[in-house]
């Protein structure tokens, strides 16, 4: 059965399943699979959490909105990995009512507002939608949250935040959209939900592998005293973070070490949508010639398990709002290494004392960043300048982070037991089988709103964001009418092409979704050809054809538009 049916159990038990700690997945590849789409932060948690989701959710079916075949069967498969007898059911996307009994979406990314405009006619409380916050600091993003407040979501709708920073920033900008909506309209639509649900890992695709650990550290020459820094991270200095304070702490590190000890750093990343990717080893070179230096391509799974499985610790000093949570210390955790992370962000809540060291940030106030937040909105920057220039004007303490590295390597029992108590807060903590759980509750609470707020909901009328058009530009023409009692019969065919060969001569198949379908042409052709001298109706067409008054009426402005068809004089 093709994805264009409403529903399709995949493997063909019938779908009875009713739950409110369900949620049906919008699926889109570019959101689920970093291998095609390309590796970025936001596909690989996307990937992680389906497979999480896949492994632990107590569903009784899967559901899924797709649109292609090809949606189908990759869920399918990953259903058959993972759960195999459990049902998968696949909705097309554009019929969502079809995920009942299932009573939520979720959705990869927080700007779902085009969801909501679907979900209009249907009324609010047909469904939930529920979001969940990635890089927040974008114009897309920045401008999604605005058309969330101010599109038809409700109280029973949910943007998952993945730490109590997000949370701070996504409520300080509604905060002042409903400002600006109460000083312009006297009043601010009711506020969705913002609870704060961490990402999670899959604590065993982590563990180290002492075969790897040896071949590496053999490879960079490193002895048994020498001590092996891994940082994982996209390598870009603008929208990541700038490696020049990270090199000044590790020289000064290695010079407050035994002459015996090195210092060695690996670089495990990906140099993305960057100029000048050699800032990374020129910087290296230059401000840390003491400590030895290795850059590992991330792209390569096997490359970034060995800088894990060598590592003797992990450090993630990130400077740039670009970064909302940081899946890469709660991979270093899974795999048994102590931290040293900047005090930012989601590392406030994932790196705890026992785990590891965070390191002081400061930035300047929102008085010193106007100027920037302007630049960028109004077009004069572009998001990578718009970053670069809030990571200079963010410090890392240099001295403490120095300080944080030379007390890990110096301490051996210190790293062990970090890492430990890392590896023991990532399993229950951060392991997709407890995050999951905690997403299936607030599903649940999104369904006893719904059910209590139903005498709220709404039921939309004409949509302002994509009504019908020729609503809007009903003055374009010199009238506008459809067809009323008139009739219609057809022109002098002599020597003329017939319509369904002018239908496929316009190539509206192409289109996939042309004004009609030929079928639905060579209907109405048939009955107006029908009709005789006395001509036709639409209404009549319509009863001959056994179509829809609005699908003829549809076919017959075409067939006046190429004069297949004249109106009969009254």
């Amino acid at each position: 059965m093709a994805v264009g049916a409403d529903a399709l159990a995949l493997d063909g038990t019938e779908v009875n399943a009713p739950s409110d700690r369900n949620a049906a997945i919008w699926y889109a590849a570019d959101a689920y699979e970093p291998v095609k789409k390309g590796i970025n932060g936001r596909r690989v948690a996307g990937s992680s959490f389906l497979k999480g989701f896949f492994r632990h959710a107590e569903v009784e079916e899967f559901v899924a909105l797709t649109a292609a075949e090809s949606d189908n069967k990759a869920l399918d498969a990953l259903r058959q990995e993972l759960r195999p007898h459990r049902r998968l059911r696949c909705v097309w996307r554009y019929r969502p009512a079809g995920i009942a009994p299932v009573g939520t979406m979720f959705y990869s990314g927080p700007n779902f507002v085009q969801e909501l405009w679907r979900r209009a006619p249907l009324g609010s409380a047909a469904y939930s939608i529920c979001g969940m916050t990635h890089t927040t600091a974008t114009l897309q993003v920045m401008q999604g949250f605005y058309d969330l407040r101010m599109g038809p979501s409700a109280e029973w709708d949910a943007v998952i935040c993945t730490s109590r920073a997000v949370r701070a920033s996504v409520l300080a900008q509604m905060e002042m959209i409903d400002s600006f909506a109460i000083s312009r309209f006297g009043k601010a639509p009711p506020m969705l939900q913002l609870p704060v649900i961490p990402l999670g890992v899959h604590c065993d695709d982590f563990a180290p592998d002492p075969a790897k650990r040896e071949s590496l550290r053999a490879r960079l020459g490193l002895g048994a005293d020498d001590v092996l820094c891994t940082v994982i991270a996209r390598l870009n200095p603008d929208v990541k973070f700038d490696p020049l304070p990270l090199y000044l702490a590790m020289q000064a590190a290695q010079k407050q070490l035994p002459k015996r000890q090195k210092l060695h750093l690996c670089v495990c990343g990906i140099f993305l949508d960057m100029p000048g990717g050699d800032q990374f080893d020129e910087g290296a070179a230059r401000l840390m010639p003491d400590v030895g230096y290795t850059r590992l391509n991330g792209a390569v799974a096997a490359e970034r398990q060995a800088a894990l499985s060598a590592a003797d610790m992990f450090l993630f000093p990130i400077d740039n709002v670009q970064e909302t949570f940081g899946l890469a210390p709660i991979e270093a955790m899974a795999a048994g290494l102590p931290l040293v992370v900047s005090d930012w962000d989601g590392m406030k809540d994932t790196v705890s004392e026992d785990v590891g060291f965070r390191v002081p940030t400061r930035t300047l106030t929102g008085a010193h960043t106007v100027s920037d937040g302007y630049r960028y909105a109004t077009g004069l920057d572009g998001y990578q300048q718009f970053s670069a220039r809030l990571s200079a004007m963010t410090q890392i303490d240099v001295p403490m982070l120095t300080r944080r590295i030379v007390e890990l390597a110096k301490d051996p029992g210190l790293r062990r037991r970090m890492g430990e108590a890392g590896r023991a807060r990532a399993r229950t903590t951060y392991d997709w089988a407890a995050v999951i759980p905690q997403m299936q509750d607030l599903w649940a609470e999104l369904a006893e709103r719904r059910r209590a707020g139903v005498g709220q909901a709404q039921l939309a009328g004409t949509l302002p964001i994509f009504p019908s058009p020729m609503t809007i530009f009903k003055d374009y023409p010199t009238e506008q009418r459809g067809f009323g009692d008139e009739r219609y019969r057809p022109t002098d065919q002599t020597g003329r092409i017939p319509p369904a060969e002018l239908f496929d001569l316009r190539r509206y198949a192409a289109h996939q979704r042309p004004f009609q379908s030929a079928a639905h042409v060579a209907s109405v052709w048939q009955a107006l050809q029908g009709g005789g001298a006395a001509g036709l109706s639409a209404r009549q067409v319509a009863a001959q054809a056994g179509l829809p008054l609005l699908a003829v009426e549809r076919v017959m402005m075409w067939l006046l538009k190429l004069d297949f068809i004249r109106e009969m004089a009254r």
